[in-house]
């Protein structure tokens, strides 16, 4: 790997990227390029790609716009495969020409372009932060891929706060070359990538993205974050990338055909991806609440019936179970209200019941805090219920309350059960399992139904009823 436009300066963009590479514990050969230094970071620098001893199979380019083609065609004749152009200055700002030129000269030399104007990009299977971003992302199964740069390096922090580990992050720019597609399907074949999260602010070859995004939603999910759902979004869209935008119906459409899951904003896209870094998949249609407060299980019930999942009866047989232990004024329908002062075995009881029980499919777990509660304790009881239950199935739980509530949900969070701060998000997170569920069968029926249809046609070409044109 070569960065071109490597400086002494560590304000510079160069200097920052080939820090983060070194930091990161890449253990591939990284070669500084600058003309005019003897070494950066302790690495000895070289006048040219092509004047490294070495194989280099990817170029990172951070210098003026006016110089990428210079360095693309050194690049050529060094034989890298890659160019990661994080330079700015061309299609977005109306230079058209010069990023088709730079393509151009990419292609004639067998290389893929990345960008331009774009952050770089992470991998952290392979401990690599090719970018200007923040370093030390929590390794994951999450990948991000996004158009902003900007945006994308903030979602890299927001990653850190959110306690979500990240595969890996993408900066695509102004997509001149690879685009959303092309990265769609390397994911899809990537065992570290679980789901990936997309900011979108336009596609340039709709066929090719409905294609291979319906390919990849039939084995794993993608979460949309489009931009230029108005009139005025889209304008903004097209003045920061040159990207035309679709209307907000169309891309609806798009989405659905595909099986990909749109959100309106970063924390529900977080939110999502804390439920599917887990594989989490849906057993079955019946939802069970269990709550120590009546308004929180109601916040929960009306989120999840606008989403169109309906809360059952629970089984009998569990009511009967509830009735054992909690006290008569308890509430055993669904939600299950075990009262607010709950105590963190009653949580422990009614949770590893319904884990149990054949009947019951996904289990939502809603804590309010109170002075004779204690969170951490409750987290306990519910980690212990899962822990000892040998029949897995999707747990989500809301904790509502102070700091000892924010410090329960990172310690459920650590222990593998999606938690958030809110009934509503909880609520609206495991609803996603619902709805990827609903239209990955959707894609999956299509895709199907389209290799028989090939099958067919196959068979008859090579019976001759019909000949190939």
């Amino acid at each position: 790997m070569a960065v071109v436009g490597a400086s002494k300066n560590p304000s510079k963009i160069g200097h920052i990227v080939l820090k983060n590479i070194l930091d990161g514990g890449y253990k591939g050969r990284v070669y500084p390029v600058n003309p005019t230094a003897e070494s950066v970071l302790g690495l000895p620098c070289y006048p040219s790609v092509s004047s490294i001893n070495g194989e280099v199979d990817v170029v990172i380019v951070s210098v003026p716009a006016d110089k990428t083609i210079e360095v693309a065609e050194d690049a050529g004749r060094a034989g890298a495969q890659f160019l990661v152009v994080l330079s700015s200055g061309f299609k977005e700002v109306g230079n058209k020409e010069l990023e088709e030129r730079l393509v151009q000269v990419a292609r004639k030399n067998g290389m893929r372009v990345l960008g331009p104007n774009i952050f770089g990009y992470i991998y952290t299977p392979a401990k690599l932060n090719a970018s200007f971003g923040p370093p030390n992302l929590l390794p994951g199964k999450i990948a991000f891929i996004t158009q902003s740069g900007a945006l994308g390096i903030a979602l890299m922090g927001y990653s850190i706060v959110e306690e979500i580990g990240v595969s890996s992050v993408v900066s695509v720019g102004n997509k001149a070359d690879i685009d959303d597609a092309d990265l769609l399907s390397f994911f899809l074949n990537d065992p570290n990538t679980q789901a990936v999260i997309m900011y979108i602010e336009g596609i340039s070859d709709g066929r090719k993205f409905l294609d291979i995004a319906s390919e990849f939603s039939a084995r794993k999910p993608i979460i949309t974050i489009k931009a230029g759902r108005t009139e005025f979004g889209a304008k903004a869209a097209a003045s920061h990338t040159g990207s035309l935008s679709s209307g907000p119906i169309l891309w609806e459409g798009v989405l659905r055909q595909v099986g990909a899951l749109q959100v309106k904003d970063v924390q529900t896209a977080f939110d999502y991806a804390r439920i599917f870094e887990r594989n989490i998949k849906l057993p079955g249609p019946n939802v069970l609440v269990i709550t120590n407060g009546g308004g929180a299980g109601v916040q929960a019930t009306d989120t999840l019936a606008e989403r169109g999942i309906r809360l059952n009866e629970p089984p009998k047989d569990y009511v009967d179970y509830l009735r054992t232990f909690l006290p008569p004024y308890a509430s055993t329908r669904n939600p299950v209200d075990i009262t607010g002062g709950a105590s963190d075995e009653y949580y422990y009881l009614a949770l590893r019941k319904a884990l149990e029980h054949e009947e019951i499919h996904l289990i939502l777990v809603l804590y309010c805090q109170t002075m004779t509660t204690n969170p951490m304790k409750t987290a306990e009881a519910i980690i212990k219920a899962v822990q000892e239950t040998d029949i897995k199935k999707p747990v989500v739980a809301g904790f509502v309350g102070g700091p000892e509530s924010k410090e329960a949900i990172s310690y459920l969070s650590r222990a593998g059960i999606p938690a958030y701060p809110t009934p509503e998000r909880a609520a609206e997170a495991l609803s996603a399992i619902y709805l990827y569920s609903k239209r990955r069968s959707v894609v999956e029926t299509r895709l199907a139904y389209l290799k028989t249809l090939y099958g067919k046609s196959q068979r008859l070409v090579e019976t001759k009823i019909i000949g190939e044109k």
